[in-house]
């Protein structure tokens, strides 16, 4: 379950495009933050599950994936185009077989994509030509079709698909996008194959979706909750408000991650059903001359640091690619710490660290817009924030697992990763 937000430039006091992105997915499933160059492609390329042919040239990517897998949850290149994907249930059950997975197409597009029509028109013709399909679960069996917002300094696109087929709405001023079918009557483009499903001009998400599964996922109502907070920033929308929107957690008084009712932006995982948790977040500033993508390469994004990454300053210190076991020289691992130990007193923790989060991501944020030397201001953003977790981590007193269901589920799944205190 994710959430994913755009607003165009034209909805931003500072003239540039803002794409935002939580990739929910199973707890111990950690999310790799890399980047890879620009490279001569030819040959078979392997992707999560199949191998289709390769390109004669691909762009610089910043990726986001799933430890386990080839695509990526979400990204950008380096001309500016970005792209994450939802999961999306339709009342036609997802392909069982292997085939592209919708991270697969996240990152071919951006491999593939120098615009964002260029991105969309790569991801619908592999779609159309190899398929979705395969097991995208991690401990638990996940099947799925996909939507994805596809944006650059210029637009937007929402492109929503069930099997192969498809239909996309450009977007026309800010769009959020949840675990649920979106586009009604209002779209720019639609498959053959979607379009012979309706009388002329249809309602698409009507048609196609799951009420069943949505009510399972919340997806409309993430959806809505998202818009509707885009919309309540009015002309005050700029990377600090999208950062906030990511760390929703709705408008319930006794919210926190053991009580929940539904789901929220800032997903947290808990017993039973709800094994998803928000395990990376991404912010992008896209503009015509420069991109600046703000990451937290780290999970719940209330209890992170977004830190800058731009293409001409090159990978950010993440260390070690993580896996799903508990390495401490992973950056997503040692904030794991932070984050399993603010869980015991989710509200206490958020108080001991929001005021200074706030400040360190307001202090970043200027330092990159004035930074001469954008490598050096970089790289002492990524070092003030791994001191600042650290005191936090070290303030807090470990976790210690309880007799619920929640804390059972916490303190197995903390065994599973060999995340012992």
């Amino acid at each position: 379950m994710c959430d994913t937000l755009v607003a165009l430039a034209s909805e931003t006091p500072r003239g540039k495009l803002l794409f935002a992105k939580n990739s929910d997915r199973e707890r111990n499933e950690a999310q790799v933050l890399e980047m890879h160059p620009a490279r001569r492609g030819g040959g078979d390329l392997k992707l999560t599950y199949i191998s289709i042919p390769d390109v004669a040239q691909t762009h610089a990517c910043l990726i986001s994936r799933p430890c386990w897998m080839w695509g990526a949850e979400m990204g950008a290149n380096e001309h500016g185009v970005v792209i994450g994907n939802e999961a999306l249930h339709a009342r036609v059950p997802a392909q069982r077989r292997r085939a592209l997975t919708g991270m697969d197409l996240v990152r071919l597009g951006l491999e593939r994509g120098a615009t964002a029509a260029g991105a969309l028109a790569v991801i619908i013709e592999l779609l159309e030509r190899h398929g979705q399909g395969g097991d995208c679960g991690h401990l638990g069996r996940f099947y799925y079709h996909n939507g994805f917002i596809v944006a650059d300094a210029r637009e937007a696109y929402v492109l929503e698909t069930m099997g192969r087929d498809w239909v996309v709405e450009r977007v026309a001023g800010r769009r959020s996008l949840s675990n649920a079918y979106s586009i009604g009557t209002g779209y720019s483009d639609i498959s053959p194959g979607l379009a012979a499903q309706g009388q002329g001009r249809f309602d698409v998400a009507a048609h196609l979706i799951d009420e069943v599964r949505d009510a399972v996922s919340f997806g409309r109502g993430r959806c809505a909750r998202g818009q509707g907070l885009m919309d309540r920033a009015g002309d005050q929308l700029d990377p600090a408000v999208m950062m906030a929107i990511l760390r929703d957690h709705g408008d319930a008084a006794d919210w926190s991650p053991a009580n929940t009712v539904g789901r929220t932006i800032c997903m947290h995982a808990a017993s039973g059903a709800r094994r998803s948790q928000s395990v990376a977040s991404m912010v992008s500033e896209v503009g015509p001359e420069r991109a600046v993508h703000w990451v937290t390469a780290t999970s719940a994004p209330c209890t992170s640091l977004f830190k800058p990454v731009l293409f001409a300053t090159g990978a950010p210190p993440v260390g070690p690619a993580p896996s799903d076991g508990y390495d401490r020289k992973s950056l997503w691992w040692r904030h794991e710490r932070l984050h399993r130990a603010l869980l015991a007193d989710h509200a206490a923790g958020i108080a001991l660290i929001a005021d200074e989060r706030d400040a360190l991501e307001a202090g970043f944020r200027a330092r990159i817009d004035r930074a001469d030397d954008l490598a050096a201001a970089v790289a002492d953003c990524w070092r003030e924030a791994a001191q600042a977790e650290a005191r936090w981590a070290s303030a807090l007193e470990p976790a210690r697992p309880g007799g619920s269901a929640y804390a059972r589920s916490w303190a197995r799944l903390n065994g599973v990763a060999g995340l012992v205190r």
